[in-house]
């Protein structure tokens, strides 16, 4: 995806870098049946506490239903349109199935508005087709990987992100996923091809505190600045340096594993990710 850089009218278009819709999305009218009301929470829990921190206001969203299962097998369906997901970084494309059933999916990179989609074990090896891994060729780029099969894509759904299928063994292929890491799959989970859409979101820039706010996102107070009463690296004479880093609820942040050495799935991850 394109981005512009826009002219510097105020401070705070003076280092905006925007994405350029003009060339990618072609329509900014949403289908009303995939259409729900998105509740927010402001970060509390069911007692009215915070218990994540940073989170509030924004502007008013509706979240569109994404078919991330993708099992109409051998249906084909043509893409109508390729929308802007507010709930989302990457975009999504509007399909029309044969049979009059219409659904929203993750926009790979490249699919444009016309070409024909199809999930199934004999779909063509093009961006957008869904299939089992079993069935794919190595080598190739995918994205919207299943973990558990049925139960929809888990992995590599963020604008920009895919995976390589790197080898098959058994029951079991292996994937190199966006973070470096090479772990095992089962073989019958479902993927897409390609890669995901709006590869460029990374070079945008938000340029001032308001954009923060439209997206939901308070100001966030340095630790070191609270009270002892509002958080563990609060306090101190002057400019203390608030000892360990660690978070509100005195969790040690900077280097602390926090993955259970005892999770079941440990024993499909072949190399970690990179550091």
């Amino acid at each position: 995806m394109p981005t512009k850089k826009l002219n510097p009218t105020s401070p705070g278009q003076r280092f905006r870098v925007a994405p350029s819709f003009s060339t990618v999305i072609t329509s900014s009218k949403p289908e009303k049946s995939l259409l729900v009301k998105s509740k927010r929470s402001g970060g509390r829990n069911n007692q009215g506490k915070i218990t994540v921190p940073h989170r509030g206001g924004g502007h008013k969203r509706r979240m569109r239903l994404i078919d991330f299962k993708r099992q109409k097998f051998g249906v084909p369906a043509v893409v109508k349109s390729i929308e802007y997901d507010p709930m989302r970084t990457a975009y999504i494309a509007l399909l029309y199935y044969v049979d009059g059933a219409k659904a929203y999916i993750i926009a790979p990179e490249g699919l444009k508005v016309g070409a024909k989609v199809v999930s199934g074990p004999n779909a063509p090896i093009d961006p957008g087709n869904a299939m089992a891994m079993k069935d794919m060729p190595l080598g190739i780029i995918i994205h919207n990987m299943e973990l558990v099969p049925g139960r929809g894509a888990a992995l590599a759904r963020s604008a920009g992100s895919y995976a390589q299928l790197l080898s098959k063994s058994g029951n079991y292929v292996t994937v190199k996923l966006p973070s470096g890491e090479r772990r095992l799959i089962l073989s019958s989970c479902m993927a897409t091809i390609g890669s995901v859409s709006n590869s460029d979101h990374s070079s945008t820039t938000i340029a001032k505190a308001g954009r923060s706010r439209w997206l939901g996102k308070r100001p966030r107070v340095r630790a070191v600045a609270m009270n002892p009463v509002d958080h563990p690296m609060g306090g101190g004479e002057g400019k203390a340096s608030g000892g360990h880093p660690r978070s509100f609820k005195a969790l040690y942040a900077k280097g602390k594993k926090t993955r259970n050495p005892n999770k079941h799935s440990t024993r499909l991850i072949i190399s970690k990710k990179k550091k």
